[in-house]
């Protein structure tokens, strides 16, 4: 697992014990808006950080545990672990109907966990009222968790169906390798998902022994995030929910492995059925409390982000990489500096490597300049300050800090990094991209290469299924100092659709648009114009447009989907001015220099060769193309038309293709966060005031549902996961009751663990990591009804068959009035969460106008939800939901 450093500006710091308001706590220090307490029982670390203007808040707990603290015979412990945490406790349990997913779920709270390899993580997002909920629910599981092997069997082929998914995955196996042969003696020698015969062996009384070392109140740290107003409240419902747990009665166990020091280069080559090779070095490098990082955090910015770094200019721009990462790993102990390159169609292992290596060569011999020391700073603290947009973002990043040894890294990192010079990062180079201390892992093409076979699951008899029992949902809540439509200033600026919403006083700004460029088949050439425009405009080339945004940390992307080309930004609010003229700079200027065509020819070229081998891209082509004839304006081209046509495409394609679809007619800007109205329009007056052309977004037509049970194979050899679609399109536009409705029986039936999906397919038979059901509406008529689920091969057709067992019974018999009352108070809940951040917030926005809906629409969303009936929810799947029309496809190793 790759996890990104957080940071942000160092804040006034108290570090010693203070008094706390609360009995039972001590207040060990406050910094940056976040308060750190102690309960004195038992030595729980509480961490309070409140938002104003929030309707949310995340709780969470991190466990001092992780892959790291695992040895031979028992790694993937953690995480399976992590996946047995939501089986119950005697008090919450499925089989009470009170258990930690029909709780949540049904308020609307959305929750995950994560194993990485220093910690295991609980989060959960939701209403801010039902905090005490959530604080009840993770005091029980601390030491109450019901450990059972009836639940251990299907939850470790779920792991294993993980284990598969992450294997397709080229760069994601190559990196397992990678630590596994640069470590010998310390535990980050074993991935975090484990080695595949512990996953599957590993008995219930090692995950108890497991669960009984490491899950107290001094192992953990509690984290409460977002809009609740009175500190005191909350640590007096922690300290009534986690006061009697005892401490740990034997020392937590400590890691005492250390890796001795690595005296020369280590090389392996594995092989996969994939399109394209990828290299990764790998550097042993220091922790992430270590004075070197944040140097070292610099040297990988310079190396790798954006089109001004070195790898993107020696490699991608040299045809030998289609992209290049780099960056230390913030572990706990000693880590890994990774740098990993994905190749160009053409080029080679060998000629990739040697690239990399120059590259680090001329820095370790002649250093970097101060000027791209200074950018990069700027870099990574503007990235610090927008990774903290919202309450999960803000815990995600506390997390990593409490891994990593120090909740307050990822603020004093801050002061840190503006110390690092031009020295400081040629100092490190030098100290730590060693040749001898190295790593080198090829993955290599293979079509010959075998998949693995899955483990038998056990047969569950569709009797022994027991249904799930569902709670019933708390009083609707009202939000009406949350509201949305009231704050939102919108307008006709410069000829286009100007959205702008207040969300927030922590100086980041979010922007977000797009505009019609064509019909999906069209894609090939939009997506041609999409990467063109971030090559040179009439006043800046490719060079100098990168520098406009490293020097003030902005970003600013553009990628084509669905027959718009899509925009989105992120700034700091004095920036903004800078950031839309850029914008409206590259939308309406675009120069496209000749030297570049060739350049992002074999760029595309490549990316359509990666393509090829993902069973996810390909089954949902493959869905596609079966419900769109040839000549339908949203038939997408395959991955070999869509090499053609990128191959025949000239710069003077281009220049034709931006003066027909480029303009205002159709185009739509949202901006949220710390943004002024009055001041947005006139900063968009001034950047778009005469542009003129596009075309208007016309009305498509509608795909049509096969007239008989359809299957479509999609042969993917050596592949470790199929992908899964069933669905149809059924002609309803987003704003019809009908698909409210229909929206809701689709999540009774697939979305979210207390859906009859995942219940039985997941939790009980154990046959899949992922399946899930939606409506998915677009536009006018545009919608279509799907299931999408991942097997492995050995298991796809008892996957297939659970999944239209339980379609036909809802089908059938339409969902119950538990159901029905349960999704409704879900649904609801959900939507307050998505809207509790400024990013979440623009992309709603955004959203509601391109699906042609007012937008009020987001605050009376709930009241809809509400006024639906239980005859008109079944009634819908009926209507528009027919078995004898569906279609099937399945994309993967198909043995």
């Amino acid at each position: 697992m790759r996890i990104r450093s957080g940071i942000l500006f160092l804040a006034s710091f108290h570090c010693l014990p203070l008094s706390a308001a609360v009995d039972g706590f001590t207040k060990v220090k406050s910094s940056g808006g976040v308060t750190e307490y102690r309960m004195e029982a038992n030595g729980l670390t509480v961490l309070l950080a409140p938002m104003e203007q929030v309707p949310a808040a995340t709780f969470s707990i991190t466990y001092r545990v992780g892959s790291r603290d695992e040895s031979y015979g028992t790694t993937g412990s953690a995480h399976l672990l992590e996946h047995m945490m939501f089986k119950g406790t005697p008090a919450h349990n499925k089989e009470a109907g009170n258990g930690i997913d029909q709780t949540l779920e049904g308020i609307g709270a959305s929750t995950n966990a994560t194993t990485s390899w220093d910690r295991t993580n609980y989060a959960t997002t939701l209403p801010v009222e039902h905090l005490p909920v959530i604080i009840g629910l993770e005091a029980d599981r601390m030491r109450n968790l019901r450990l059972r092997e009836e639940d251990r069997r299907p939850e470790m082929q779920v792991v294993m169906d993980e284990f598969f998914l992450a294997e397709d995955d080229p760069v994601s196996a190559l990196d397992r390798e990678i630590w596994a042969t640069a470590y010998q003696a310390h535990p980050y020698h074993h991935s975090v998902l484990g080695w595949r015969s512990d996953v599957e062996t590993v008995p219930i009384s090692k995950l108890r022994e497991f669960y009984d070392a490491y899950y107290w109140p001094d192992n953990a740290t509690v984290t409460v995030t977002g809009g609740f107003r009175d500190e005191d409240t909350v640590l007096r419902e922690i300290q009534s929910r986690f006061g009697a747990i005892p401490k740990a009665p034997q020392p937590i166990p400590v890691v005492r492995s250390k890796e001795p020091l690595q005296t020369g280069q280590r090389r392996f080559e594995m092989k996969r059925a994939v399109e394209s090779g990828v290299v990764t070095i790998a550097f042993k490098s220091p922790e992430a409390r270590h004075p070197d990082f944040p140097a070292l955090m610099v040297l990988c910015d310079i190396l790798a982000n954006g089109q001004n770094s070195h790898f993107y200019e020696k490699l991608t721009e040299t045809g030998l990489a289609l992209d290049t990462t780099a960056a230390p790993m913030p572990t706990v102990d000693p880590s890994l500096l990774l740098i990993t390159s994905e190749l160009a169609e053409n080029a080679t292992h060998e000629k990739t490597e040697q690239g990399i290596r120059k590259i680090l060569r001329e820095i370790i011999d002649k250093g970097v300049n101060e000027t791209e020391v200074r950018i990069a700073k700027t870099r990574l603290l503007a990235q610090a300050g927008f990774d903290l947009d919202g309450t999960h973002a803000l815990d995600a990043v506390l997390t990593e800090s409490i891994a990593a040894g120090d909740w307050t890294i990822y603020q004093t990192r801050g002061e840190a990094l503006k110390k690092v010079s031009a020295a400081d990062v040629q100092r490190v180079a030098k100290d730590w991209l060693r040749e001898d201390r190295s790593t080198v892992g090829w993955l290599v093409p293979d079509e010959a290469a075998p998949a693995a076979k899955a483990a038998p699951a056990p047969e569950v008899a569709a009797a022994e299924i027991a249904p799930l029992l569902l709670p019933e949902p708390p009083p609707a809540a009202e939000a009406e100092g949350h509201k949305i439509a009231s704050r939102v200033v919108r307008g006709t600026v410069a000829g286009l659709d100007l959205v702008v919403c207040p969300s927030g006083h922590n100086g980041v700004v979010h922007l977000t648009g797009s505009l019609h460029v064509g019909s999906p088949a069209d894609q090939p050439v939009a997506s041609f114009v999409a990467a063109m425009i971030e090559r040179g405009t009439l006043k800046h080339d490719a060079t100098k447009i990168g520098e406009m945004l490293d020097e003030t940390g902005s970003t600013l992307e553009f990628d084509v989907r669905d027959g718009f080309l899509h925009f989105t930004g992120r700034c700091f609010a004095d920036h903004l001015p800078r950031l839309l003229s850029l914008l409206a700079e590259q939308l309406r200027e675009p120069s496209f220099p000749e030297k570049e065509v060739g350049l992002i020819r074999d760029q595309l070229l490549s990316e359509i060769a990666l393509s090829r081998s993902n069973t996810g891209e390909q089954a949902n082509l493959a869905f596609n193309r079966a419900l769109h004839p040839a000549g339908h304006a949203d038939r997408l081209p395959d991955a070999d038309e869509s090499a053609a046509r990128i191959k025949a495409i000239r710069r003077d394609d281009l220049i034709a293709f931006h003066k027909q679809w480029f303009g205002p007619a159709s185009a739509v800007v949202v901006i949220t966060g710390d943004a002024q109205p009055g001041a947005c329009r006139e900063l968009v007056e001034k950047s778009f005031g005469d542009w003129s052309g596009g075309q208007p977004v016309p009305t498509g037509e509608p795909a049509s549902a096969p007239t008989a049970p359809l299957e479509v194979k999609v042969p993917l050899p050596g592949k470790e996961s199929v992908r899964v679609i069933l669905g149809q399109p059924c002609q309803l536009s987003p704003g019809d009751e009908d698909a409210l409705a229909l929206s809701l029986a689709s999540a009774a039936l697939g979305d979210g663990f207390t859906s009859r999906l995942v219940h039985t397919v997941r939790d009980t038979e154990g046959l899949t990591y992922g399946v899930r059901c939606l409506l998915s509406t677009k536009a006018k008529g545009d919608s279509t009804w799907l299931i999408t689920a991942s097997f492995s091969p050995d298991l796809q057709e008892r996957g297939i068959g659970s999944i239209r067992r339980e379609f036909v019974r809802w089908h059938r018999d339409g969902i119950t009035e538990t159901e029905f009352l349960y999704r409704k108070s879900a649904m609801a809940g959900t939507s307050r969460v998505e809207l509790a951040t400024s990013g979440g917030l623009a992309a709603s926005l955004h959203d509601c106008i391109r699906r042609g809906l007012p937008l009020e629409w987001i605050d009376e969303y709930p009241a809809r939800i509400g006024a639906l009936t239980r005859e008109k929810v079944n009634a819908a799947i009926r209507k528009y939901v027919s078995p004898e029309r569906m279609l099937e496809v399945k994309c993967g190793d198909l043995r």
